[in-house]
């Protein structure tokens, strides 16, 4: 076999082993150093400690030079160069910060208050609980990022209470689902700080372009929930007085200051400081870290346990995209030395596509891989197979990014394997069908291609806000 035939073979042995459902991070440095110790074998470097062994030499010393002839090989330079490069890489630093923000205000109380307020204060409003439901998980969803966490507390607060008003199955189900995939796209979003770390765009330039998307998403939402609410009313029947009480303006507005406006307030300055360079996207994290303590003391939510839960699940979550970077670059380094990259290279090129038509497909691909996969292994994994292909189309990296961000959407809203409906799934009530909420979350799907559609149509929707704050 060619080394770029053996690079292929490599590529299907990892995309078999993924489907197998064995761990991604662990298989990538298994293949990068197995398939690596075959690429950079050089006999001689191999040899140098052998040679080294003499008659009189003990048999720990002997063993010693084995080991030491067997390891002689530059991949283990790789490897351990690429781990380094990882864990001191400046971006991922405000990875840990802003996902211990967002178990922190997940643990603070916070979501259950501002669902109530923003119930009453949208009382008058068509699907005015769906309303509610949507904003609230939005703002959690961005403060967060974090898809099962939003999207479960959302399911055991909002659901029911949807449910006891006399909403759809469906039509609630789907609010919830799809509201709680948001902070994949709205900044200060997680899954950008990834994309940034591996194609190297400047995730300031990408949290100034996610932002219209992202508004422009939410906005079509708001559109469906309302729109639906007012052509079929019974999917949202109106609140009563007893559902939701009349209250002073004054009233809705202390409510409003007390738990709307902490975290909206605590999401803009965090994303406020780093559009306006007012702070590196690490140094805005650690506020956010800070400002979400500070909310939980305020709200006496502050507990030594959850503490201490917060911070065992950031380091989980870190570690597990730490070294699914390590292993992502280090089988990436294997397989472009062996000529991979090239191949892929020469066969997008032979089949004459147009920046569109190449545009489309690797869109389709990602959205295809969304079923077994999560954002996360998208991103650090197959993402960087496009990236060498976008300047032989003339594409921008930053406008490709967000429509990836975009089209991750639809991974955790596509039945058959919609992550979203099966985490709603588990805390729902037993008359809720898993097929009822497939259902609900479908017309969302359709409001992700819209917005795509809007991307292609109309790109200075992503580059306006980059241009204006930092020129082209």
């Amino acid at each position: 076999m060619t080394d770029p035939q053996v690079a292929l073979f490599m590529l299907g042995i990892f995309i078999l082993i993924v489907f197998l459902g064995f761990p991604i991070a662990f298989n990538l440095m298994a293949l990068g150093i197995g398939f690596g110790y075959f690429a950079y074998y050089d006999p001689n470097r191999m040899w140098r400690a052998y040679n080294r062994l003499d008659e009189t030499a003990g048999w720990w010393e002997s063993a010693r030079l084995w080991v030491e002839g067997l390891f002689n090989n530059r991949i283990f330079d790789l490897f351990v160069n690429q781990t380094y490069t990882v864990m001191s890489n400046e971006v991922l630093t405000a990875v840990p910060l802003f996902l211990f923000m967002g178990y922190i205000v997940e643990r603070a109380n916070i979501v259950d208050r501002l669902f109530t307020t923003l119930n009453v204060a949208s009382k008058n409003v068509p699907g005015s609980m769906g309303v509610a439901a949507l904003i609230t998980c939005a703002l959690f969803a961005t403060a967060t990022g974090i898809v099962g966490a939003v999207v479960t507390l959302m399911g055991l607060l909002a659901l029911p209470a949807m449910l006891k008003a006399r909403y759809d199955q469906s039509f609630a189900a789907g609010i919830i689902c799809a509201g709680g995939t948001l902070g994949i796209l709205i900044p200060p979003s997680i899954m950008l700080i990834v994309y940034a770390a591996s194609s190297g765009v400047s995730i300031v330039k990408l949290y100034a372009g996610a932002l219209l998307p992202g508004l422009t998403l939410v906005g079509l939402y708001l559109v469906y929930v309302v729109g639906r609410s007012i052509l079929q009313p019974s999917v949202a029947p109106r609140p009563t007085a007893a559902e939701v009480p009349d209250l002073p303006l004054v009233k809705i507005l202390t409510m409003l200051v007390v738990s709307f406006f902490p975290l909206a307030f605590l999401i803009l300055a965090v994303l406020g400081s780093i559009l306006f360079g007012l702070a590196t996207p690490t140094e805005a994290a650690s506020i956010g870290a800070l400002g979400g303590m500070l909310l939980a003391v305020a709200y006496r939510a502050m507990t030594w346990q959850r503490l201490r839960e917060s911070v065992y699940l950031t380091v989980r979550t870190t570690a597990m995209v730490c070294w699914l970077f390590v292993g992502s670059y280090t089988f990436s380094s294997v397989f472009s030395y062996l000529g991979g990259e090239q191949v892929i290279s020469e066969f997008v090129q032979s089949l004459n596509l147009t920046p569109f038509q190449f545009l489309l497909l690797a869109q389709l691909i990602i959205f295809l891989l969304g079923w077994p996969l999560e954002w996360s292994e998208i991103i650090i994994i197959f993402v960087p197979i496009f990236l060498p292909l976008l300047g032989l189309f003339d594409i921008d990296p930053l406008f490709f990014g967000i429509l990836v961000a975009l089209n991750l959407q639809t991974s955790f809203l596509t039945p058959p394997m919609a992550m979203s409906a099966y985490y709603l799934k588990g805390i729902a009530p037993p008359d809720v069908r898993l097929t009822q909420i497939f259902a609900g979350v479908l017309p969302y799907v359709g409001m992700v291609f819209i917005a795509m559609a809007l991307m292609y149509a109309y790109p200075q929707i992503v580059f306006y806000l980059p241009e204006q704050l930092y020129g082209r």
